[in-house]
């Protein structure tokens, strides 16, 4: 299996797109600035986890949508490429920090994990797998796509061209964007920052290698479904 040669067109440059004060770099960092947002309020105050995170799929899908017209035409090439990666990222991501977690006491998870299923947490046990289901909707459709967008199409040009991240290609390799993105996709992942710039740079790799922002989409998104049948399978509440 050899790399392709050339980028596809689905990855060539446009000019900026503004409608109002929204514009192309605004349309990129909105829906993920709008996640992290929630993901804080969520963090910092227990009890609105629940209700934070239901908000932050439902507002990010949303913005998503307004934004969807700014961004570079996705490319779905290698797409079954993506699944791989993604079964291999599971095991990763699954194998490493439970190692990480036994031999360090820096990696080991709070004690005070979020349990849908803890008594009192939720009024009925069909309100928690309601809940359930809105968090595996936004593991697996809405944050694969948002975040893709964010690390690995805009940041990942940025990086490579910072006076217009547009004039970078998708996939377009220098290594400041290889090793950089990895780093800060790490520090908003928390304890599992050492795990992620593994998983990082196996994604950075799978977008050199495709072109393809789709295949890293559907790595991403195979990775979090895998991840959430794990923690339903073994309780293991602290990875999600």
């Amino acid at each position: 299996m050899t790399a392709p040669t050339e980028a596809p067109t689905e990855t060539e440059t446009k000019p900026p797109e503004k409608q109002g004060w929204l514009r192309d770099d605004i349309a990129y960092i909105l829906p993920f600035a709008a996640f992290m947002v929630f993901t804080a309020i969520g963090g910092k105050y227990k009890s609105l986890y629940p209700l934070s995170y239901v908000a932050k799929v439902i507002v990010t899908a949303i913005l998503l949508v307004i934004c969807w017209r700014f961004y570079t035409r996705i490319s779905w090439r290698y797409w079954w490429l993506g699944v791989i990666v993604g079964v291999i990222g599971i095991f990763q991501w699954v194998g490493m920090q439970l190692w990480l977690q036994r031999n360090f006491e820096f990696f080991k998870p709070s004690d005070d994990v979020f349990n849908p299923f803890a008594p009192g947490t939720f009024p009925s046990p069909a309100v928690a797998w309601a809940f359930v289901a809105v968090r595996i909707i936004g593991a697996v459709l809405v944050v694969p796509v948002m975040e893709e967008l964010f690390w690995r199409d805009f940041l990942w040009r940025q990086i490579i061209a910072p006076n217009d991240f547009k004039l970078a290609r998708v996939g377009e390799f220098e290594w400041p964007a290889f090793l950089v993105v990895p780093i800060v996709f790490a520090m908003v992942h928390g304890n599992w920052w050492l795990t992620s710039i593994v998983w990082a740079l196996m994604i950075g790799g799978l977008l050199v290698y495709t072109k393809s922002l789709g295949a890293c989409i559907m790595a991403h998104a195979t990775t979090n479904l895998l991840l959430a049948a794990y923690v339903l399978k073994w309780k293991d509440w602290a990875f999600w």
